[in-house]
């Protein structure tokens, strides 16, 4: 990645927050690197070099700042929304795809050679893959030594690391101490009871408008699978090595999110579908810039500013909350659903308390677990989906798509290429492919012009409801229609 010297410097001069995460700041006389907010004194030009990533700072040997803590910063908003190949394999990354399969596990998923992935983040990002996924792990490293009491060995392989010693000179390289040393400057803080409990706060760029997300959020929650309340988000969670819980309370500056993992190798991608799920690596000052230009949109923005896209954290469950709710009301999409649900923990509660009546409500309060898998959905009955045939049997095509790769919803796919798949399954639609590419595939440029609630948002706003009126006229919201659809839901 190309960076301008000079707009760089000044907005480590001026310490603007809205650059955190878009690069990072050199030092080479005190051998740091910082983000571009760091209250530290700004250092002199001649001593000062720009980085892509955090990987690419510590490739040129500095560690990186105890004060502004640049591995917290939010990620870069341009690798979350970019399509290409880059773009997708860093989502992987945090992801923790380069952990669980290697480097050829992330260049089988992207579909290129590793040699030629290499050369492409080398380009972009300053670093390999290796390089940015050993930089995620020392991060993960850092908040499993300041938030738990987990001895070190245990930490070391939570974090993705092959061995003790790795662990060990990793840290010290890019923290300059040792681990220990990280715990002890935790001071008397006390960890988070119960085991597998990490709190951690998730940085985003200012300003959030979070009751709007948690509005969304509450008026689709279902029962055992996720709630608001008293202004915190629950929800289960299924990963790659087991189940987990979170919840997630926005505050000024950051969102504090307390997870419950049953196995701690989770926590980097838990984090990452977290900061998905509430869309905290946009870039709301660019956004709403761009949103504001138009007068049918320049009130909603000022009363508002700084409203996300509520995506998602598993994108199987996305696409049957899509399928179920074509061309019903949400309310009515909820029920289905909730009886979909219910029907698997019914089962599982029946297998287990074998004189519990089946249908009997059970209290799910406090028990969140992630929604079904593809696998699942496939061993329900038909009495389980209430719904018309065709729907349920678009069902079990998705589901068997995704059980066998035919179809993948993960967020470093091909956009294009999975919205084609989604079209050929039988009974979806463009509402539905397009619907997915908003929430589940993260695409910052799609409007939604036929969905009843957006041509009434437009139409409360003065703008015509008619799809392909609107369709033409949201080519100003370019490249943010997905952003304006979503402001056109909540106008609605």
């Amino acid at each position: 990645m190309e960076m301008d010297f000079e707009r760089c410097y000044r907005a480590v001069d001026s310490r603007d927050q809205r650059f955190d995460g878009w690069f990072y700041t050199g030092v080479t006389s005190t051998g740091i690197y910082c983000r571009p907010s760091c209250p530290a004194t700004t250092p002199k030009r001649q001593n000062v070099r720009f980085f892509p990533s955090a990987a690419a700072a510590q490739g040129a040997g500095l560690r990186a700042c105890r004060r502004c803590r640049p591995d917290a910063a939010p990620g870069s908003p341009e690798w979350d929304v970019r399509a290409d190949v880059v773009g997708r394999a860093m989502r992987l990354i945090a992801d923790g795809v380069v952990d669980r399969g290697g480097v050829p596990g992330l260049a089988a998923r992207l579909g290129y050679t590793e040699r030629h992935l290499h050369r492409m983040l080398r380009a972009e990002m300053g670093a390999g893959p290796l390089a940015l996924a050993r930089a995620q792990r020392a991060q993960t490293a850092r908040i499993l030594i300041e938030t738990t009491d987990l001895g070190m060995a245990e930490i070391a392989f939570a974090a993705g690391f092959g061995s003790v010693r790795q662990f060990n000179d990793t840290v010290r390289e890019v923290y300059a101490s040792a681990p220990s040393e990280l715990r002890t400057a935790r001071g008397r803080q006390r960890a988070p009871s119960g085991a597998g409990t990490i709190s951690l706060r998730l940085a985003y760029r200012p300003p959030l408008h979070a009751r709007a997300l948690l509005d969304f959020l509450a008026l689709r929650a279902l029962p055992g699978v996720d709630e608001v309340r008293d202004g915190t988000y629950h929800r289960g969670l299924r990963l790659p090595h087991g189940a987990g819980q979170v919840a997630l309370t926005p505050a000024d500056g950051y969102v504090a999110a307390t997870l419950r993992l049953t196995d701690l190798r989770d926590l980097a991608p838990a984090v990452a579908r977290c900061r998905r799920l509430l869309d905290l690596d946009a870039d709301p000052a660019a956004i709403d810039a761009t949103l504001a230009t138009d007068p049918a949109l320049a009130r909603a923005v000022a009363a508002e500013p700084g409203i996300r896209v509520p995506r998602a954290v598993d994108g199987f469950e996305m696409a049957v909350r899509a399928i179920i709710g074509q061309q019903v009301s949400v309310l009515s999409a909820q029920k289905t659903l909730t009886r979909l649900t219910a029907h698997r923990v019914d089962h599982e509660v029946d297998e287990a308390n074998g004189d519990r009546t089946p249908g009997q409500p059970h209290d799910h309060r406090g028990d969140l677990r992630g929604f079904l898998s593809a696998e699942e959905l496939l061993r329900v009955p038909d009495a389980g989906f209430g719904m018309p045939g065709g729907r349920r049997e678009t069902l079990r095509a998705l589901a068997r798509a995704v059980v066998d790769g035919s179809l993948d919803l993960a967020p470093g796919v091909d956009r294009e290429e999975t919205v084609r798949g989604l079209l050929a399954l039988p009974g979806i639609g463009p509402w539905t492919a397009n619907y997915l590419a908003i929430r589940a595939l993260g695409d910052p440029d799609v409007l939604l012009g036929t969905d009843l609630a957006v041509r009434r948002g437009a139409a409360a706003l003065g703008l015509s409801d008619n799809p392909t009126t609107l369709e033409r006229y949201a080519e100003r919201w370019r490249p943010w229609r997905s952003y304006a659809t979503t402001r056109l839901w909540r106008a609605a």
